[in-house]
């Protein structure tokens, strides 16, 4: 039989502490109780809840100033708005489109074949005999899990991630870099590339007051950064990619930050994301030989988030790894400038978001501290075997010659030309909407369009006690089901107005999508002119 509830044992107390027994005859069950005796219980159960350890007051400030506004307010009220539908309450607009964030899948993209026969056999081994299954996609099963423990995708790998995978990662940074060699005892498989990049920045951070390390980020930047930079209570020095000039990065502006930077922490890291996210700017050679310049010339560290390296869509702009320019500079800048290069199987022609793969080659690494990051990344045991298996077919696609290599060339290049024909239509359609600009889309899955926002619309903004591309961004929301992220949350120019969108809804979606998001605007210029 169950014993005497939590309340039963607050009204003992309290009869006991007020020198009372309980009134009348006691039945099994029940129990009679004073007035007086129960005021107290209430008393004693509501002091009882308010004794928290944990409260916004005592708990860890730096995770409190963590924000990450690809999955902030504005998509906590996008997830509201899908319960208030499905419980039928009427709306200008019959679904929520979550245009907020790059996941492909979830967008409608189908997944690569072979990839998915990969890990379906490295999951289920008992298909290596069904004749469904192409032989190429069956060696490459075999020797992953020849890899694992008892032949098990479910074993702990090794911390640094399956050896024959790593050897993959290095061959394939081979042959993408024109033969610049790369060493699998650098490769770190990785939960995503954002476990890498918190990984390296953590081991990075040190110092107090004005020795506090300071991280070089992008403005605009994937908010993975400021995240990351919050919660390590690390110093974020933003230098700003030039707008006009198709979000270029410019050195000046680089001095600029850390120069202004040095007089009240210790920069020591340098971040680039290229191609851009949120921004979709490629860069070219010549920006990313000034840049490896500028990091040896200041004595920092670069990360070099790489993830959208297969998504470079515009004419004339093309691919180049910081590892291989840097190779391409010579011994002094190869054989001392430190690396870390980032690559994950959820962007590119992949999308493959929910397997969490990804690696890091990080390059010059002091031997000693070669050691403590094998020791940070052992903490949290492996990265999911399945995204390490997925992160194998992004690196060892099938080749000439072997079967599988017709359907998968085929539908890789079908989803990079449909890509490239989204970010087109997405600066075209979104460049004829009065009061927006959107830069050329050369790579990446986003448009990040300027807005003009009224002035009586930022007015009311600071009434409702928000940034006003949130405000605008709030209102496509409510009045289109159109959910977006206010630029604001990436960072931007004092006196500018942005949101990120992403390219990934299918062509005849996203063509509905722009045609709302251009007729909610001229309306809303025109509400508040």
């Amino acid at each position: 039989s169950r014993g005497p509830g939590r309340t039963d044992v607050a009204l003992r107390c309290a009869a006991a502490l007020m020198g009372r027994q309980p009134r009348g005859p006691r039945r099994e069950g029940t129990v009679r109780w004073s007035s007086a005796a129960k005021a107290s219980a209430v008393k004693i159960n509501e002091k009882a809840s308010r004794e928290k350890i944990l409260t916004l007051e005592s708990m860890n400030p730096q995770v409190k100033a963590v924000e990450y506004a690809v999955r902030g307010p504005i998509v906590l009220k996008a997830g509201e708005i899908e319960k208030e539908l499905r419980k039928g309450i009427k709306k200008p607009f019959t679904e929520v489109i979550k245009a907020n964030i790059g996941d492909a899948h979830a967008m409608g993209q189908r997944p690569i074949t072979f990839l998915r026969q990969v890990v379906a056999l490295c999951t289920y081994p008992n298909l290596l005999d069904s004749p469904s299954f192409p032989e190429d996609a069956k060696k490459r099963a075999r020797r992953i899990l020849q890899g694992c423990g008892g032949n098990s995708l479910g074993s702990y790998t090794a911390s640094q991630g399956i050896n024959c995978i790593r050897e993959d990662v290095a061959a394939y940074i081979e042959r993408r870099d024109g033969g610049v060699p790369a060493d699998p005892d650098n490769i770190y498989l990785t939960t995503g590339a954002s476990d890498g990049i918190s990984a390296i920045l953590k081991i990075l951070t040190s110092g107090g007051g004005k020795s506090r390390t300071g991280v070089m980020i992008p403005i605009p930047q994937y908010p993975l950064y400021s995240a990351a930079i919050s919660e390590l209570d690390a110093i974020q020095v933003n230098y700003y990619l030039d707008e006009e000039n198709c979000w270029a990065l410019d050195v000046n502006e680089l001095r600029r930050a850390l120069n202004g930077a040095k007089a009240y922490c210790n920069p020591k890291v340098l971040c680039i994301i290229n191609p851009g996210n949120p921004t979709g700017q490629v860069q070219n050679r010549k920006c990313i030989e000034d840049v490896i310049h500028f990091a040896w010339e200041e004595k920092l560290f670069l990360l070099a988030d790489e993830v959208y390296q297969d998504n470079v869509y515009s004419e004339g702009c093309q691919f180049h790894s910081f590892k291989k320019i840097l190779y391409e500079m010579g011994p002094e800048y190869y054989n001392n400038v430190e690396l870390a290069s980032f690559h994950s199987t959820s962007k590119g022609y992949m999308g493959e978001c929910g397997y969490r793969g990804g690696y890091m080659e990080v390059i010059n690494l002091h031997p000693e501290i070669k050691g403590q990051l094998l020791k940070l990344l052992s903490v949290r045991l492996c990265p999911p075997v399945s995204g390490q298996a997925a992160m194998d077919i992004v690196v060892n696609p099938p080749v000439p010659g072997e079967e599988s290599y017709a359907q998968f060339i085929k539908e890789k290049e079908s989803v990079l030309n449909n890509l490239a024909e989204k970010a087109k239509l997405t600066e075209d359609m979104l460049n004829k909407i009065p009061g927006l600009h959107c830069n050329p889309l050369q790579g990446a899955m986003y448009a990040f369009p300027q807005i003009f926002i009224p002035s009586k619309a930022v007015e009311e903004a600071k009434a409702h006690k928000m940034a006003p591309d949130m405000f605008y961004c709030m209102k496509l929301l409510e009045e289109t089901g159109i959910c977006v992220v206010p630029g604001s949350g990436f960072g931007q120019k004092e006196g500018t107005y942005h949101f990120r969108i992403t390219i990934l809804p299918p062509v005849e979606k996203l063509k509905i999508l722009l045609e709302k998001v251009k007729d909610f605007h001229i309306k809303f210029l025109e509400k508040y002119a």
